[in-house]
C-alpha cells in the first residue's frame, strides 16, 4: 500500500524543476454531485443564445410541424432542434450534415443548442431537404427583423451576381456533339450484349462451354445481365440530356423569334398580332438545332458551365442579391441558371420592393446588367417609382462617345447608353457609383467564407435557390446579432 497526496499538494510528473511548484487542484476523475446547467456552458452575449432565443421565441414553426401528420412510427427530433442546429451550423461554415453530427459531440455551442443530443446526419439531411421551403422563408423573416430594428431604410441598394459551384463536378458534363456519337456507340453495344444473351439462352446444352468462354472459368452468369442494365441505364441519362439541350435550344430559338416578330410589328405600326408572334415562335422552334458544344451535366441537369470572377470555368448557379448600404442586408436573393446578369435587373428590384414593401431610392448596378431593354426600364422606374439607377456602360461601340461637357445640355440624339455614361462621369453619379463595391462585393465574400458558402451542396435549381436564401437568411441574422444581440431581439418582437 502507498500514500495518495492530497489533492492540493499532488504535482505533475515532469523532472525536479516542477517538484516545489503549487499548482490549482486538479482531478480529470472529479465526480459531479450536481447536474451541470446549460447556463453555465457559454457566456452572455454568444451567438448560440441568440439563435436559440431566435427559433424559440421569434420563429414561427407552423410550416414544419404541419408536415408531421403521421403518428406511428419512432419519434423523430424536435424541429425546434434541427432548426436550431441547421441556423447555427450556416451562420459558421458548418454546412454539411456530418460536420454538424461531429460538432454535437465536439463542440460546446453546439451540445448547448441540442441540448446534449446529436441527431445522425442523415436526419439532418433529410431534414433541410424535406423543409427546404420553410427554411428558405426565413429569409423574409430575417428582413423584417432588419427593418423592424431600423437596420433597412431602402435609400441606396447595390444589385449584382456571383457564381456558386453546383455539387457536379464539370466532367461529369457532355456536349451535344458527343452525346450524339456515344448515344450510338452505346447503343451498337447494348444491341451486342441482348444478341449474346440471345444465343446464350438459345445454346442451353453449351450454356456452360459458352460462359466459360464469355465470362471466364470464374466468372458469374450475372455479369452480363448487370452489364446490360448498367449501358442501359446509361442510355437513358444521355438520351435525357439530348432531350434536355434540343428543348433548350428550342426555347431559345422560340423567344428569339417572338421577339423578332414583336419589333417588326412595332416598326410597321400596326396593330399587335399575337397569333403572328406565336406562329413565328413555333417555325422557330420547329428549326431550331442546339450547337454542338451545347453541354448538359448528368449529376446536376440543372446548372449549367459558367464563368467565375477568377476567370475560371466551373459547374455553377448564378446567384443574385439586392443589398441595402446601411448595414448590408440583403434585401433580396434568387438563383438563375442563366450565366448572365442581364435579365435579372428589372425582377430583382421587383422583388426588392415586393419584399420591403418600398422602392429604394438609388440602384447601382454593374456593366454585366447594362442592356438596351434595362436601360429603357431604368429610365421607366425613375418616372413611375423614384428608382435613380446608376449603371456602368462597360465598352461604348464605335459610333457611340460620352458628350464632352457633363455639365451641359444632353444632346437631344444621345441614346440611352450615351446618357447613362454621361450621367455616371458627373460628381453625383461618380460618388454614388464608388459605393457599388463597399456594399454588395463584402457580403459575397462574407458569404463564402464565414459562412462556407461558396459551393452548394443541394442539387437541382430548387434546391439550389432554398440553400441560397437560406445562406442570405443567416448572413442577414448574423448582422441583426451583432448590431443589436439578444437585448435588440427581445425588442423588436415585444
Amino acid at each position: 500500500m502507498f500514500e495518495v497526496e492530497p489533492v492540493e499538494k499532488q504535482q505533475p510528473r515532469g523532472g525536479p524543476a516542477a517538484v516545489d511548484k503549487r499548482f490549482r487542484a486538479f482531478d480529470p476523475h472529479q465526480a459531479l454531485l450536481l447536474p451541470p446547467s446549460l447556463d453555465d456552458w457559454l457566456p452572455e452575449g454568444h451567438l448560440a443564445r441568440f439563435v436559440a432565443d431566435l427559433v424559440d421565441d421569434v420563429l414561427d414553426l407552423g410550416p414544419i410541424l404541419a408536415g408531421y401528420t403521421e403518428k406511428r412510427g419512432f419519434p423523430p427530433h424536435d424541429p425546434r432542434l434541427m432548426v436550431r442546429l441547421l441556423i447555427y451550423g450556416y451562420t459558421t461554415g458548418v454546412r454539411p450534415s456530418r460536420a454538424i453530427e461531429r460538432k454535437c459531440a465536439d463542440d460546446v455551442a453546439f451540445r448547448f443548442l441540442a441540448v446534449g443530443q446529436a441527431p445522425d446526419f442523415r436526419s439532418v439531411s433529410r431534414f433541410r431537404r424535406r423543409h427546404l421551403d420553410a427554411l428558405a422563408d426565413l429569409f423574409t423573416r430575417s428582413l423584417h427583423l432588419a427593418q423592424k430594428l431600423g437596420m433597412d431604410k431602402m435609400g441606396r441598394v447595390a444589385l449584382d451576381g456571383t457564381k456558386l459551384q453546383a455539387s457536379a463536378s464539370r466532367h461529369k458534363a457532355m456536349s451535344y456533339g458527343r452525346l450524339v456519337d456515344k448515344e450510338e456507340r452505346v447503343e451498337a453495344e447494348i444491341a451486342e450484349l441482348e444478341s449474346m444473351a440471345a444465343a446464350l439462352l438459345a445454346d442451353a446444352e453449351s450454356s456452360d462451354a459458352a460462359e466459360d468462354r464469355l465470362f471466364g472459368i470464374d466468372g458469374k452468369e450475372t455479369d452480363l445481365p448487370a452489364e446490360l442494365d448498367r449501358r442501359e441505364k446509361r442510355l437513358a441519362r444521355m438520351q435525357a440530356a439530348r432531350a434536355q439541350i434540343e428543348a433548350e435550344a428550342a426555347d431559345k430559338a422560340r423567344a428569339h423569334a417572338e421577339e423578332k416578330e414583336r419589333r417588326r410589328q412595332e416598326r410597321g405600326g400596326g396593330a399587335d398580332d399575337e397569333p403572328a408572334v406565336t406562329e413565328a415562335g413555333h417555325k422557330a422552334a420547329a428549326k431550331a438545332r442546339p450547337k454542338p458544344k451545347a453541354q448538359a451535366n448528368f449529376t446536376d441537369p440543372d446548372s449549367r458551365i459558367m464563368k467565375n470572377g477568377a476567370g475560371a470555368y466551373s459547374q455553377a448557379y448564378n446567384a443574385q442579391a439586392v443589398v441595402g448600404e446601411a448595414h448590408q442586408v440583403i434585401t433580396t436573393a434568387n438563383v438563375t441558371t442563366n450565366a448572365s446578369d442581364a435579365l435579372n435587373y428589372t425582377t430583382m428590384l421587383d422583388q426588392c420592393a415586393a419584399n420591403t414593401g418600398i422602392h429604394p431610392r438609388q440602384a447601382l448596378v454593374d456593366a454585366g446588367y447594362c442592356s438596351e431593354t434595362n436601360l429603357e426600364a431604368a429610365k421607366e422606374r425613375q418616372l413611375t417609382c423614384g428608382i435613380d439607377t446608376f449603371m456602368a456602360n462597360g465598352r461604348l461601340a464605335h459610333d457611340e462617345q460620352v458628350p464632352p461637357a457633363p455639365r451641359g445640355r444632353i444632346p437631344k440624339n444621345a441614346t440611352l447608353k450615351e446618357r447613362m455614361a454621361r450621367k455616371l462621369r458627373t460628381k453625383p453619379g461618380r460618388n454614388a457609383y464608388s459605393r457599388r463595391k463597399a456594399i454588395v462585393e463584402p457580403v459575397f465574400g462574407q458569404i463564402m467564407t464565414c459562412e462556407n458558402g461558396r459551393r452548394l451542396m443541394l442539387r437541382g435549381e430548387d434546391g439550389a435557390r432554398g440553400e441560397w436564401r437560406l445562406l442570405a437568411a443567416c448572413h442577414n441574422l448574423l448582422k441583426i446579432f451583432r448590431h443589436t444581440a439578444t437585448t435588440g431581439l427581445a425588442a423588436a418582437t415585444g
